[in-house]
């Protein structure tokens, strides 16, 4: 009984951060980069990214037993489609805290949300559906995305498209590969494990008294001849199954 009164403790302490950290901290902050800063969406990327970091400190200050270890190569990507195997709705926020410029897609009845749904459209996140009310920033930002990744930006997509049971990659969505070819971005693969150990799919409290090292490791990236010798989408799908299956040996 004391071990699941600690567990919701710390769970609504964690969650707390979502309403008061950015009601007192973070509103000001974006609300002084939309009228102030040069570049709207850059700014809030930035912020999202500090948004998460402090988030993830906290975690780890409330729930001593876990830590999180970040592979050097993986926190050096840049200019990339990133693509992820997805355990726990901890994957993306782990993602945005660890990639200062970046880019996602989002589900698109996210994009309808009174506050939440401003900041992701500021922050120039991607719908995933290109139909409906949202297809015109759909492809306002795929115009913007070789130019964007270019410069630095990262994308990351979880391509599977929802979190996986097994921890094995399922069936994928082409889209991330098709926006790397039509930019010509390499692409990085990358494993993340145990987010699910902390924050288990289908429950509200986090598991905190278990020990868990959660870890985001490199274990593939494939540099294309775009101009030479591209690949076919389906070639880049089979790229991404390998190097998954390779990992999970």
């Amino acid at each position: 009984m004391l071990n699941r009164f600690i567990d919701c403790i710390v769970t609504l302490i964690c969650w707390s951060w979502f309403i008061f950290g950015f009601i007192f901290f973070f509103s000001w902050a974006y609300a002084a980069a939309v009228l102030f800063s040069k570049n709207t969406e850059r700014s809030f990327q930035r912020l999202n990214s500090l948004f998460f970091q402090i988030f993830f400190r906290i975690v780890r200050l409330t729930s001593p037993s876990h830590s999180i270890e970040i592979d050097e190569d993986v926190a050096a990507i840049g200019s990339a489609v990133i693509v992820s195997n997805h355990l726990s709705y901890l994957d993306p926020l782990l993602l945005i805290a660890l990639f200062p410029r970046h880019r996602t897609i989002v589900k698109t009845r996210f994009f309808t949300s009174f506050v939440f749904g401003w900041i992701i459209r500021k922050s120039g996140y991607l719908p995933a559906s290109s139909e409906g009310r949202f297809s015109s920033l759909m492809i306002k930002q795929m115009d913007s995305m070789e130019s964007y990744l270019k410069e630095g930006g990262n994308l990351f997509v979880f391509p599977e498209g929802t979190r996986s049971r097994d921890g094995k990659i399922g069936s994928l969505n082409k889209g991330a590969l098709k926006i790397a070819r039509l930019s010509k971005a390499p692409i990085y693969a990358l494993q993340i494990d145990n987010t699910d150990t902390l924050f288990t799919p289908g429950k509200f409290f986090f598991n905190t008294r278990i020990k868990n090292q959660i870890t985001v490791k490199l274990i593939d990236s494939l540099h294309p001849e775009y101009d030479h010798n591209p690949p076919s989408t389906s070639q880049l799908e089979d790229w991404v199954h390998m190097a998954f299956a390779k990992s999970l040996k």
